[in-house]
């Protein structure tokens, strides 16, 4: 079997609404470039002409001396100071280099909110495999299904030449996680004073997209295997979620299911997706925000507007050691700025703007994705009226077990309220682990059953 046809989801490629009069598809005449002026994941290799973005050189591919598998990932550029300070008596200077969210938080938080700028590190770093497949998927991979499917792609990137919004998204989407991990992804919702109660939260995810040749019979449309588990508080410890997330949702809704330790049996989850709440959420975040966002895209027109240099969450090391405690990080109105850091970075501007007879919370987003890992660092949410309501910022780090960037911490703001909700603190908890050894029969319902029952 020829292992390109991973995700044949449609006997034909759809045209894709929203790509406009470009031809979206593979290049496979413009595969040296991923080798010259690109980089392997597709963005530019080069610096900017200020030179206050640096050329890529590969990004983190060794971890910093001393560190051993299992630790809190060491800051590897803790020698390095701030360059100048955001905040509410200049961010107006700053404007073109700042999203519709970020002046509104200026605005909203002007004695307390303001981002330290550092220096540029393109740190951002995949296994060589990943990288491999992604030049091999500049060849073959298409869309199918309106954008809701991609065809002829497997374990790297899928579109390195992206001429769209959907082929951005599935970047995004499709980026390398490794074939089995365990985190902690604890959480807290604060009140507009800061008080909070701490949501520890135990998740497993095993994607067999990753894994090494797969084949279409393996995949069965399933892009992610995914379990949760609320350890506390007390009230809510023992809730556990279960989702079989397919590649394909409209073709195929993810399926999800719950276990309740106080009736200690399991049911169907028929809303766990689109704009449903999150997970002890409070109303704050919505199920396709998870890692920013995840989820079928067919009730937006999307847009891709172009490429922009913007002060992005970056190399979140600070925020992300263990001597940091939740009660450090966990200010009211927002996540204490002393923390962050942020960088000049080029990004992908992306439009979803919600269809005419479509429903959801949001009738527009603006996604801002960083151009070296495709992570959505950025969102702006409108409400139905068109006012600006939320911003959503991911603090990622590059990873050094299996090198991959990703969100560390993820922030949304609720800028009507004062409320926002944060989450992914595992400073006193276990890193992330990559590659572990899980299989899907961890991830049906009878599993799911017994598991409940420990």
């Amino acid at each position: 079997m020829n292992r390109f046809k991973l995700f044949t989801l449609s006997a034909a490629v759809a045209a894709v609404a929203g790509a406009g009069a470009v031809q979206a598809g593979p290049k496979p005449d413009e595969i040296s470039r991923l080798s010259a002026d690109l980089t392997p994941m597709g963005s530019e290799r080069a610096g900017n002409a200020a030179g206050t973005i640096p050329e890529w050189t590969g990004g983190i591919t060794q971890p910093p001396a001393g560190y051993e598998p299992g630790d809190h990932h060491p800051d590897p550029f803790a020698d390095d100071t701030p360059q100048f300070r955001i905040d509410a008596s200049n961010y107006a200077q700053h404007a073109d280099q700042l999203s519709v969210g970020q002046k509104a938080m200026f605005e909203r938080y002007p004695d307390t909110y303001y981002m330290d700028v550092y220096p540029t590190r393109r740190s951002a770093s995949f296994p060589q495999r990943s990288l491999d497949m992604t030049i091999e998927n500049g060849k073959t991979a298409t869309l199918a299904d309106n954008g809701e499917g991609v065809v002829n792609a497997a374990e790297g990137f899928p579109f390195p030449f992206p001429e769209n919004a959907y082929e951005l998204m599935w970047n995004h989407k499709l980026k390398p996680k490794s074939t089995g991990g365990v985190r902690y992804n604890n959480q807290v919702a604060p009140t507009v004073d800061g008080a909070y109660s701490f949501v520890k939260i135990r998740e497993e995810l095993l994607g067999l997209y990753y894994k090494e040749g797969v084949t279409v019979d393996e995949i069965n449309n399933i892009l992610l295997y995914f379990f949760q588990e609320v350890e506390a508080p007390a009230r809510l410890a023992g809730n556990i979620l279960l989702v079989h997330e397919t590649l394909n949702q409209v073709e195929q809704p993810r399926q999800a299911w719950i276990y309740n330790p106080g009736q200690r049996r399991v049911r169907r989850a028929p809303n766990v997706a689109y704009d449903n709440p999150g997970t002890a959420s409070d109303g704050l975040r919505t199920n396709d925000m998870t890692d920013m966002f995840n989820g079928a895209m067919d009730r937006f027109d999307w847009e891709m507007v172009g490429k922009r240099e913007m002060y992005v969450p970056y190399n979140s090391y600070k925020a992300h050691q263990a001597d940091v405690t939740t009660d450090d990080l966990v200010k009211p109105g927002h996540l204490d700025p002393s923390y962050m850091r942020y960088e000049l970075h080029r990004v992908w501007v992306i439009e979803a703007r919600l269809k005419d007879g479509m429903r959801h919370i949001n009738s527009r987003r603006t996604f801002y994705l960083d151009e070296d890992s495709y992570q959505i660092l950025l969102i702006d949410h409108y409400d139905n009226r068109g006012e600006l309501w939320r911003a959503s910022e991911a603090h990622c780090i590059n990873y050094y077990d299996m090198p991959t960037f990703w969100s560390t911490l993820e922030a949304h703001y609720d800028l009507q309220s004062g409320r926002y909700l944060a989450q992914g603190f595992d400073n006193q908890d276990p890193v992330n682990t990559f590659n572990r050894d899980l299989s899907p029969s961890q991830f049906t319902p009878q599993a799911l059953r017994t598991r409940g029952r420990r």
